[in-house]
């Protein structure tokens, strides 16, 4: 696997895969749900994936959306890609939320909201509701047609 993945601690944080895609969930939340897409292909440029990466991308954006949204039902999705210090294809989507969201006993703002995300701001979830957030969306992809 490619060391992005493995930074966003692939394979314990997987929650869902396409044939060219990894969803996993982001060990630091900037907002509650933040998932990161990537690539298994190697390659650095986005404009490098081959086409069948490139044909798989959309139905694994699709299911993510599903998921995300019979999660936490985000009122806006924001898919970042920086590569800037990971440099395999990869995307950050961050569930945005005008509201607070409640979560395994604690309540998640977006402190951005309505501005662009703050990739560097964390969440303070605990080990348990990372752990249980992980098993939520997973679940909640589990079930998708």
């Amino acid at each position: 696997m490619n060391a992005t993945a493995e930074k966003f601690g692939y394979p314990e944080s997987l929650v869902a895969r396409s044939e060219h895609w990894l969803v996993l969930v982001r060990p630091a939340q900037p907002t509650l749900g933040s998932l990161v897409l990537v690539c298994t292909e190697p390659v650095q440029r986005f404009g490098e994936i081959g086409a069948a990466a490139g044909a798989d991308l959309p139905g694994i954006v699709a299911r993510i959306e599903q998921a995300l949204a019979a999660s936490f039902a985000p009122d806006k999705l924001n898919y970042l890609m920086l590569m800037m210090v990971d440099p395999d294809v990869h995307f950050h989507v961050l569930p945005r939320y005008e509201t607070s969201r409640m979560f395994e006993g604690g309540e998640f703002d977006d402190a951005g909201w309505p501005g662009p995300p703050d990739i560097t701001r964390k969440l303070a979830l605990s080990d348990t509701q990372h752990q249980a957030l992980t098993a939520r969306l997973k679940e909640r992809f589990e079930a998708l047609p």
